[in-house]
């Protein structure tokens, strides 16, 4: 579970302040699709690096499966974002000198994984985004669609309880961006992950489950309704 108690965010600029969020509550239950929507500039993608561990509230608390994030020491917070969440970016920040299997083995050996072991696991998850016959390519040698789909891979890597992902379809093109979605939907029905997706995209907030919208750092509506 995911929970936010009276969170607030600012960000300082010499004398100037720009409140991000303004007490915002919420609660994400294990196992939900969830689409975070709204204006430039509402406070999405403060959310999620909140969520994620990326950055810390300036006030309230964040509690994820279990751990309050402010009570955590950097170490301890780099380790629970280790091995309990998952990332997936707009740009896939991808290692342009490793190939693909290396590009997702490489958590798995920065948590002491063997070299057997870590490409073990990554040849099963590019196997399970479809690029089971690209593993030795570089990035460079990939499409668009194809570099997302290896930074998928690459989150999922410890099967982490949670997958935040920032424009996930952001910089591809309509068809690529829906294989993407089907992609990330079908390994939450596997897998049983919490996906969190901040999108502008409607066709990619139409497939999650629950659709929050944030305006001016605040949730301005909190909607459930049918999966498609």
């Amino acid at each position: 579970m995911i929970q936010l108690r009276r969170v607030w965010k600012v960000f300082r600029n010499g004398r100037r302040e720009v409140v991000a969020l303004r007490d915002v509550e919420l609660i994400i239950e294990r196992g939900e699709t969830v689409a975070i929507v709204g204006p430039s500039g509402s406070g999405k993608s403060t959310l999620l690096n909140l969520i994620g561990g990326l950055d810390r509230p300036t006030a309230g608390e964040i509690i994820v499966d279990g751990s309050p994030l402010g009570g955590l020491s950097d170490e301890q917070l780099t380790r629970l974002r280790r091995d309990k969440i998952g990332f997936v970016f707009q740009f896939f920040h991808l290692l342009p000198t490793l190939s693909c299997l290396e590009n997702v083995a490489l958590p798995l050996h920065l948590r002491g994984w063997s070299r057997k072991q870590a490409h073990q696991r990554a040849r099963e998850l590019l196997a399970l985004v479809g690029l089971d016959s690209r593993m030795d390519h570089l990035p460079e040698e990939l499409s668009g669609g194809e570099r997302q789909r290896v930074a998928i891979a690459r989150a999922l890597a410890v099967y982490p309880p949670i997958l935040l992902a920032d424009e996930p379809t952001g910089n591809l093109d309509t068809r690529t961006g829906e294989e993407i979605l089907a992609l990330i939907h079908g390994l939450h029905a596997r897998l049983g992950t919490t996906v969190l997706i901040v999108t502008h995209d409607a066709r990619v907030a139409a497939g999650c489950a629950r659709l929050i919208a944030l305006r001016d750092g605040q949730i301005e509506s909190d909607q459930a309704r049918q999966s498609c």
